[in-house]
Formats: structure tokens, C-alpha cells, sequence
């Protein structure tokens, strides 16, 4: 009997030695530096790299409770928290993010979620874990009878105590509970407004659990009907003034296409980075002679759907808490009917030549009010009419997509608003393009040149299908106006310092074009010159209108006024702000304590608005102000 204690308290030691270590596996994953973890765990946040041990802990004893099999439970806790730490590694080393709750929505689309990762990591991974579980296998088979086996009243404590730990995370952001105590006695870091730095401290364990449960937005000190009664008034004015100059009123009678260009982003204009050929003549004369400008991403590496809901709203990504990453995934399908540029026309179709429930876009288009959503899971009448790809290329080309999207203005005799988000310069950057001439120099690329020469290949491929669409567009008898970006720039310049480099590596390329019968017949402008340089995603509404000459409502007013006279804006990734704010003129970022008195007025405006529309009482919706 003294024998089987013995083994028993092995095992519990085994547990806390795996906890430990596990707990640093994941520290390690967010930093990749093995001394930063162990400092971090035995010097600057001992606390809370305890309390990751602990969660670890007691979800390894909760495993053992349900399976009632040590080893088998050891296989179940190695796999979840090995896979956790690596696709945390790669979300940090592509998109400077770690992994939140929001992420597990890609689960439903793991099968092409795996393509977009280098088929080599994925055999190896699989590989080690195949050999770990059949370890665990043999081991649970040859050694198992001697080894602990609980009664249920045991099982069932230890599966509440794992249920307990982390059930406790849900009050964690609630100012006073004992969870959100006891994390402030261990050090936890909720005061750091990026995200990474918040993660750095206090290991993506913790991050993730305390962003299960979501605040949309913190409500303005100042919220109230009364204030926002009086931001309606004050932009029913402004619209009135705005519409004196603007001669159309019918946005029905005008076709509006948003072209979101996966990725798209000038490769020469990345910090360190000289390529030896331009891979976008025909995108840089196109920007020369209509409004264009650069576009300031909250993204680098990804987030595409957080752009492409600025655009859709209007309303600004770092407005919102730390802990809403994914508008469309935590916001957007608990809303009966979201305020987006689609509610202004009676037509409206989006288009992406790919999976449709990435994001969840099948049910937030439908929650939009997109009649129709073509992707390459849609048949019949629905389906995508072009699927070819570029010569080795991975996904359907923007060729394709373009003709689709011509296809919708073709089928339509009126006006309509089309969403096209295209797929062809999505990461992985392996692609085995056919006469790849561009070369790439420069630390910036870091050891990912050859992802940077193949990205430029298929940048230069979107430059010349570009150029066709608009020509095409061109022959077309109404009027048309294109809203096209880039939504962030590709994860692969590993040489730039991010801190150094944050603003460039957060500008994309954008212009907005209307069509020759737009121009011809008053429902176009070939170029905007005014606070165009440089925008943001939440201003293309406002460009839009300006540029199709169309009255504005006064939600549109404000957008207007800010797109105008506020700085560009995004969510940051570095530094001690949570928005990155950038100088229109200069293209330099300003701090907030810095802006004019008008652009801090305009903003709390903004801010009071985009609350009361998203996560307030939506007084601005029944007072007239978006319609």
C-alpha cells in the first residue's frame, strides 16, 4: 500500500512539473526567447506565471477526472496546450497578435485553415504528437493497473475544481470581484492599452481567458440621450450644409463597388526592403489621376474582416474595448439590425472567391442585408461564375473575381452596392508563379525573402487585372464608382522592428475611381486632392459620397467631418495608446494630447455615437440620424 502512495504522489508531482513546464512552453510562444520566459516567470511576473501553472493545474486534474486514465489524460493535456502554444506562436510571428476566444471560430475551417501553413510544420507537428499519444498509449497499457484510479465522488471534485478555475475568468474585467483581485495581487498588467505588451506580461493563457467573455465598448462618462440628442442637431446642421454642394440625391440610382485587394500593399515602400522592379505601374498611375491615397490598417498580417467592417460602418476599430478583436464574430450577429453603407440601397451582393463562413461572413452579410453572397461554397444560381487561378497560384485569381464582379453589375439593369473581397494574395507566400522575375534586397525581409519576391509576383498579377476591370468598367453605360484597398500589409518583413516601423507597416494602397459615364453625367469626380494622402477604413464612406456627389445623412455628416479634420486612426500594436493616430498632412503620428481642441470635440462625438449605435441604448437610430 505504501508502494501504490508512493506512485500516486509521483503522479501528482509529474502533474505539477508538467504545469510548470507547460506554463512556460506557452510563455515561450509568445516571446520566442526561452530566457525571456524563464525571466519572466522568475523575476519580472512570477505571479502570474504561477497562476497560468495553476489554471494548468487544474485542468490537468479536471482531464484526469473525466478520463479516470493518467496517461490518456497526459496525451489529451500535452496535445491541446502544445497546439495552443504553437498556433499562438504563429499568430504572433504573422499578425503581432496572440490567440483569443474569437480564433476558435477557424476550428469549423481547420481543413483550409492547414493550407494556409507551411505543409512542412504541419507533418512535423503531427509527427511529434502521433509519437507522443502512441508513448501515452503504451505507457497507459503497460502501466495503468498501477496507477491511481479514483471513485466518482474524487472524479467529479476534480473535474469542479478545473470547471471553478475556469469559470472564475469571467468576471475577470469586472472592476471589485475576487478574480479580477486576485489577478491585480499576482501582477497582472490590465492597464497596458497593446494588446502584445498586456500578453507579454501576462502570458496568452491568461490573455485568452480573460477575453472570453466580451465588453463591447466602455460607456463614455457623458452618455446620455440628452448628449446624444444634441450630436444628432448639431449634424442634421452639417448635412444640410454639406448637401447644398452635392447634386445628387439618389444613391440608388449609382453602383458602388468595394474592392477590399487581399494583402495588397506596395512592397517598396516597406522599410529595408528594395525591389527591382515595380510590381504596381499601372495601380501607381491609376492613384496619380483619381483620389487615392494610403490607407492606415489595424492590421499587419491579417484582421482583413475588421477592415472590411470599418468600411461597411463607418465606425472605428479602436474605439472599441481591449477585448473585442472580431466585430463581425462578437458584435455584429447579436445585432438586430447593424448600422452598414449596405442599408442605403435596395440591392446589394457581396462577392469573395473563397470559403464563406471565414468571420463568419455567411451570416454577417445576411445580418447586413446582402441579398446574395457568391463564394466557393455557394451552387447554383448563386454560385461563383469564375474559379480559374493564376499559374501557381493557390487561390482563385483576382482576374476571376473581377470578371464575378462584372458579372453583378452586368446582372443588374439599376444601381446597386457590391462588396468584392478577393483571395489571391492570402498567405502562404509558396506560390510557384510562371516567369517570377522580381528580386528583393534589404534586411527588411529577414529570412523570408523569397516570400517577398513571390508576394511582389502576385501583386504585379493584381496591378494588371486592375487596370482591365476598370477598363471594362469604363464600357459600361452607368454610373459606377469603386472603392479600392489594400486591407493590411503581408506578415513576412521579419527584419523591421515593428516599434520603429509602425506606421509604415501598417499603410496599404487605396484609391477611389468612377467610371467615365459617372464623370460624364455629374454622378463622378476624377479626383479628390483635399485630405485624401492618407485615410483610414472608416473614411471610405465619406470619400465615397464626396465622390459620387451624393447627399449625405447626418451620420454620414459627422463621418464626413471626421474623415476631413481628424486624424487618421487605428488600433495600435505597440506603444501606450491603444490608437495609433497619424497626422493627415505630415503622415507622422501625433499623440492624442496633441490634437487640436475641434479634432478631440470630433472624436468624443464619434465615440458617443459609435457607443450608442453598437453597444448603447440607440437613441441616434430613432432620431433620424443614419437615414
Amino acid at each position: 500500500m505504501k508502494k501504490l502512495n508512493k506512485i500516486y504522489v509521483l503522479q501528482f508531482v509529474f502533474i505539477i512539473l508538467s504545469a510548470l513546464f507547460m506554463g512556460l512552453v506557452i510563455d515561450y510562444s509568445q516571446t520566442s526567447s526561452w530566457s525571456f520566459a524563464f525571466t519572466n516567470a522568475t523575476k519580472t511576473f512570477p505571479g502570474m506565471y504561477l497562476v497560468t501553472a495553476g489554471v494548468l493545474f487544474f485542468i490537468y486534474i479536471g482531464l484526469y477526472g473525466i478520463i479516470n486514465r493518467f496517461f490518456y489524460s497526459t496525451a489529451i493535456f500535452y496535445v491541446v496546450f502544445l497546439i495552443f502554444s504553437i498556433a499562438n506562436k504563429l499568430k504572433v510571428l504573422y499578425r503581432t497578435e496572440p490567440i483569443l476566444p474569437s480564433d476558435l471560430m477557424f476550428l469549423s475551417n481547420i481543413k483550409e485553415l492547414l493550407t494556409m501553413i507551411s505543409m512542412k510544420l504541419v507533418v512535423e507537428v503531427a509527427v511529434i504528437l502521433i509519437i507522443g499519444i502512441a508513448i501515452c498509449i503504451f505507457l497507459e497499457r503497460k502501466f495503468g493497473k498501477y496507477l491511481l484510479r479514483m471513485k466518482w465522488p474524487t472524479r467529479v471534485i476534480f473535474l469542479l475544481l478545473a470547471i471553478l478555475s475556469l469559470g472564475s475568468f469571467y468576471s475577470a474585467n469586472d472592476e471589485g470581484s475576487l478574480t479580477n483581485k486576485f489577478l491585480a495581487k499576482a501582477g497582472r498588467s490590465d492597464f497596458t492599452a497593446n494588446l502584445i505588451w498586456e500578453t507579454n506580461s501576462n502570458g496568452p493563457l491568461i490573455t485568452f481567458l480573460t477575453n472570453i467573455r466580451v465588453n463591447v465598448m466602455d460607456e463614455p462618462e457623458d452618455y446620455s440621450q440628452t448628449k446624444i440628442d444634441s450630436i444628432v442637431k448639431k449634424y442634421k446642421k452639417t448635412a444640410a450644409d454639406i448637401n447644398k454642394d452635392r447634386p445628387n440625391s439618389n444613391v440608388n440610382k449609382q453602383t458602388l463597388i468595394y474592392v477590399l485587394s487581399e494583402s495588397f500593399s506596395d512592397p517598396s515602400r516597406v522599410p529595408n526592403v528594395k525591389v527591382n522592379s515595380d510590381a504596381m505601374p499601372n495601380i501607381r498611375q491609376i492613384k496619380k489621376n483619381t483620389t487615392s491615397g494610403l490607407m492606415l490598417s489595424s492590421g499587419y498580417g491579417g484582421g482583413t474582416a475588421n477592415m472590411e467592417y470599418m468600411t461597411f460602418t463607418g465606425l472605428a476599430y479602436n474605439q472599441f474595448s481591449k477585448s473585442l478583436q472580431s466585430p463581425y464574430v462578437q458584435l455584429v450577429q447579436k445585432q438586430t439590425n447593424p448600422e452598414n453603407i449596405t442599408n442605403q440601397f435596395d440591392t446589394k451582393s457581396a462577392i469573395h472567391p473563397y470559403i464563406g463562413n471565414f468571420y463568419s461572413r455567411a451570416s454577417v452579410y445576411k445580418k447586413f442585408g446582402f441579398q446574395t453572397f457568391r463564394n466557393i461554397n455557394t451552387t447554383g444560381d448563386l454560385a461563383l461564375q469564375y474559379t480559374d487561378t493564376t499559374d501557381g497560384g493557390q487561390y482563385i485569381s483576382d482576374e476571376s473575381a473581377y470578371k464575378d464582379a462584372l458579372w453583378q453589375v452586368n446582372h443588374v439593369k439599376d444601381g446597386q452596392f457590391i462588396s468584392l473581397v478577393t483571395m489571391q494574395n492570402h498567405m502562404p507566400y509558396t506560390n510557384k508563379y510562371k516567369d517570377n522575375n522580381f528580386k528583393v534586397s534589404g534586411s527588411g525581409a529577414g529570412k523570408n525573402t523569397k516570400q517577398v519576391e513571390n508576394f511582389s509576383k502576385g501583386i504585379n498579377l493584381t496591378d494588371a487585372s486592375t487596370k482591365e476591370f476598370l477598363d471594362k468598367l469604363d464600357k459600361i453605360n452607368k454610373p459606377i464608382t469603386v472603392v479600392w484597398y489594400g486591407d493590411h500589409l503581408p506578415g513576412i518583413y521579419d527584419g523591421n522592428s515593428m516599434e520603429k516601423y509602425n506606421v509604415a507597416q501598417h499603410e496599404t494602397d487605396y484609391f477611389i475611381y468612377s467610371n467615365k459615364y459617372a464623370i460624364a453625367h455629374g454622378d463622378g469626380t476624377n479626383k479628390i486632392n483635399k485630405d485624401t494622402k492618407i485615410t483610414d477604413p472608416n473614411g471610405f464612406i465619406a470619400l465615397a459620397y464626396a465622390q459620387m456627389g451624393q447627399k449625405v445623412t447626418p451620420f454620414y455628416a459627422m463621418l464626413t467631418k471626421i474623415q476631413e479634420e481628424a486624424p487618421a486612426m487605428a488600433k495600435s500594436t505597440v506603444g501606450d495608446s491603444e490608437s495609433l493616430y497619424v497626422n493627415k498632412n505630415t503622415g507622422k503620428e501625433v499623440a492624442y494630447k496633441n490634437l487640436t481642441k475641434k479634432q478631440k470635440e470630433l472624436l468624443k462625438d464619434y465615440k458617443l455615437i459609435q457607443y450608442d449605435l453598437t453597444a448603447g441604448k440607440g437613441y441616434s437610430s430613432s432620431d433620424g440620424f443614419t437615414k
